[in-house]
């Protein structure tokens, strides 16, 4: 199938190269970097013959290649269908680090004081857009800032919260739900 000079391309690589000889079903080939390997019959697609001067590339054989190669792997998981109510999930992690550049000097009241400011101007900015969930990751920790958390959303009305989904976030989010009321005319 293939002839010493062909021009091919590996198709699970993104490699292309010049067969240098064929033995049986190995080809050698060396590719565009100097490198001399060996690789199944099956696994290389002809791009240019060397007895074809035209670029032409074998179109069945790339076609049928193609189509395979698109076929989707079953995945090991299950996928959690989303509504389309739910497409859009505004997630913000609280973890200090993402919210200041430099925490030197910050005691510890100066970074929950930053992080439920945060959570307020983040459910601000939910509320006046309409957005349906929020995600706030707050990590493990020792339960300080998902207690103050607690309290915070305690104190909005038409809101619902809970934990976050632990596939997802683990143990540390609490995901926030609106409860959108409908305008009546």
């Amino acid at each position: 199938m293939f002839a010493k000079g062909d021009n091919i391309s590996v198709l699970d690589d993104a490699i292309n190269g010049v067969v240098l000889k064929v033995n049986g079903k190995i080809v050698t080939i060396e590719t565009e970097d100097g490198f001399e390997l060996d690789y199944n019959e099956k696994e290389l697609i002809l791009i240019e013959s060397s007895s074809d001067l035209m670029h032409n590339i074998s179109k069945t054989n790339f076609t049928s290649v193609a189509k395979e190669k698109e076929i989707p792997k079953p995945r090991s998981f299950v996928k959690e269908k989303k509504s389309k109510k739910e497409e859009f999930v505004l997630e913000i992690d609280l973890h200090i680090e993402k919210l200041v550049s430099n925490k030197r000097g910050m005691s510890n009241y100066d970074i929950l004081n930053i992080q439920t400011e945060t959570v307020k101007r983040q459910m601000d900015f939910a509320l006046r857009n309409r957005i349906p969930k929020v995600v706030f990751i707050h990590g493990v920790g020792e339960g300080v800032l998902k207690s103050e958390l607690d309290f915070l959303l305690g104190r909005y009305e038409n809101i619902t919260f809970q934990d976050a989904n632990y596939q997802k976030y683990g143990v540390g989010a609490t995901e926030v739900y609106f409860i959108q009321k409908k305008n009546s005319l």
